[in-house]
């Protein structure tokens, strides 16, 4: 079991090196979504949230990253 949750973990840091980018606009988009259809109510929140994933995201490459040039 724990194999297969670090087989889980290297394929989403192996999407997120490859992928960031597209993720954190897929993730902006959302965000600006989801601040339209509460009005505008919780823009901080969503704000604060959106940022924290796109963080995760970087964060999650740069994991990868660091793996690759580890071996």
């Amino acid at each position: 079991m724990f194999d297969n949750l670090k087989n889980l973990k290297d394929k989403a840091e192996d999407i997120a090196e490859e992928h960031g980018d597209k993720i954190s606009d897929g993730l902006e988009k959302l965000g600006d979504v989801i601040d339209d259809r509460t009005g505008g109510k919780h823009s901080g929140a969503i704000d604060t949230a959106v940022d924290k994933a796109q963080e995760y995201v970087d964060k999650l490459g740069e994991q990868n990253g660091d793996d690759e040039r580890g071996k």
